[in-house]
């Protein structure tokens, strides 16, 4: 019986998989071009994509389908750039590492090129190394230096402006970059730049792996895991096998069909314990020299999204971020920064929200407070707890603790917004989380984080926002209410982070309305920006 993979490429006689037919053809077909027309010789482009998403694999398939159809009529050559060279390393150190690539590839090895016009002639039809037309992936391709890929690019682009001269028929460079210029000095490395974007799997691709692992496991898996798990992940091929792994092998609870309560507890330890290769490195990258415009993203509705922007570019490549069109202030479609899936948003809340509170000498709680207001026979008084919140924060100032010490800033200098959310977050989980669960969730996407409260069958909802106007403050009292409808609760409250310290204007802020049936109480939080 097949299983489900999130190593490595996937192998459909091993592995629950999308077949992706319809890619495979149109890569295979980019390569070619008409074999049989002179004018319509193969392409040189790029496979780019997110990591894990399914470009080697894609690679290996094409590769297939070429050989099928075309037996020994091309010489299909497939290259790794991996772990070939360091960052520092000489751009020349590449042509001392092409001879062990060919050999790889192709059991042959070709002399080390003098400089790169010689590696350029060996791909020349006279004196060259190649026999027959060449058919080259170059897989990881932009894991090379920058001053590398600049080199080899041009050496590429020279040989595309005169291709009848040479042997290389048809060229793909694997990465996550889709526009090479990104790391060549030199720009676009082609006169037509062609791209092959890998898309994530489709709701009918996963669910068509599911169906197949229930005909031949022979257990039931309920159509809302597969819908939530599709919802969840956006797709995200990597994550997909992941959580088929965790379903099907590890949490399985078998002979009992999969069902809601299985992902409940799979999806917890996905957040929390199962560690992940895609989701380590992911949050490497997230945590690095733009961690900034990662804070921003969770408090901002409007970050606009642009590949001219490098930090917009590295994230999205990188499968941080996605880019989602709406309408801007002005009226103009504006496509703004979202968060690839719901999932990576939470993951990067919980890890990020551990690293914002600076140490402190004072409990999160009154050690004699019972919280008897708090958790009553009538359900959760939540603006009674963040009253605690509140009191905790006036200790820690007449104690002189900041508790903002040391957390990222923006280009102002101010604190990002994010900051006071993950500080909340992580004070509800220390103060109440041996009594209640409490779940960070994002019901209307970035800018908006709801802080939900579990208890005895009880909810409470917390809906956190920056105070930029009162406008806004009203549309987030809104949405808190919106939400609190959803959960079926009739109450909610509003913790808005307010960037002054005057009594008068807190107390103006917070306060009580009725909205949709729903009560909703804001409570006004002073914080040091």
């Amino acid at each position: 019986m097949r299983e489900f993979t999130s190593y490595g490429p996937v192998n459909l006689r091993k592995h629950y998989g999308a077949p992706r037919l319809e890619l495979i053809s149109q890569c295979a077909a980019q390569l070619v071009g008409d074999p049989d027309d002179p004018e319509d010789s193969g392409h040189f482009f790029t496979i780019w994509a997110p990591r894990q998403t399914g470009k080697t694999w894609l690679m290996r398939r094409a590769t297939a389908q070429i050989q099928a159809q075309y037996g020994d009529r091309f010489v299909v050559a497939k290259l790794s750039a991996q772990g070939l060279l360091n960052e520092n390393d000489p751009p020349e150190k590449f042509l001392h590492v092409w001879p062990g690539m060919v050999h790889e590839a192709l059991r042959f090895e070709p002399p080390v090129p003098a400089d790169f016009d010689a590696l350029r002639r060996q791909f020349s039809r006279e004196g060259g190394i190649f026999e027959r037309p060449l058919l080259l992936f170059v897989d990881e391709f932009d894991s090379l230096p920058a001053a590398a890929i600049d080199q080899v690019v041009s050496v590429f682009r020279k040989i595309y402006l005169s291709r009848e001269s040479y042997q290389l028929h048809g060229l793909a460079l694997i990465g996550v970059r889709a526009v090479l210029g990104v790391g060549s000095q030199s720009g676009s490395p082609f006169n037509v730049q062609r791209s092959l974007h890998v898309p994530n799997l489709t709701r009918d691709e996963v669910v068509g792996m599911f169906r197949e692992y229930q005909e031949e496991s022979g257990q039931q898996v309920a159509p809302q895991v597969v819908d939530t798990l599709y919802e969840m992940t956006r797709g995200q091929p990597g994550l997909i096998g992941w959580f088929g792994e965790l379903l099907t092998q590890r949490y399985n609870p078998r002979p009992a069909s999969i069902d809601m309560h299985t992902w409940a507890r799979v999806y917890a330890a996905a957040c929390q314990v199962e560690p992940n290769n895609t989701m380590l490195n992911l949050l490497k990258k997230a945590t690095g020299a733009h961690l900034p415009h990662v804070l921003e993203i969770f408090s901002n509705t409007d970050v606009p999204f642009s590949f001219g922007q490098t930090w917009c570019n590295y994230l999205y490549l990188n499968g941080i971020i996605d880019h989602h069109e709406t309408v801007g202030k002005n009226g103009a479609p504006l496509n703004v920064c979202r968060f690839s899936s719901p999932f990576v948003q939470q993951r990067l809340f919980n890890d990020l929200s551990g690293d914002s509170i600076a140490t402190t000498r004072d409990l999160p709680l009154d050690p004699l407070d019972t919280l008897a207001d708090v958790f009553t026979k009538a359900g959760l008084d939540v603006p009674a707890l963040l009253g605690r919140y509140v009191a905790y924060l006036a200790r820690l100032a007449a104690k002189g603790d900041d508790p903002w010490k040391d957390q990222p800033r923006r280009s102002d200098l101010h604190h990002t917004e994010a900051v006071g959310h993950f500080h909340l977050y992580r004070w509800l989980c220390t103060a109440v989380g041996d009594q209640c669960v409490v779940s960070p969730e994002f019901p209307t996407g970035n800018g908006t984080v709801d802080l939900v409260l579990r208890w005895q069958g009880h909810h409470g909802v917390i809906e956190v926002k920056s105070f930029v106007n009162r406008s806004l403050l009203d549309k987030g009292q809104e949405q808190a209410a919106g939400y609190a409808v959803k959960l079926g609760v009739a109450a909610a409250t509003v913790a808005v982070f307010v960037p002054v310290t005057d009594e008068h204007v807190l107390q103006a802020l917070s306060g009580q309305r009725v909205i949709g049936g729903v009560t909703v109480t804001t409570i006004a939080i002073a914080w040091n920006p």
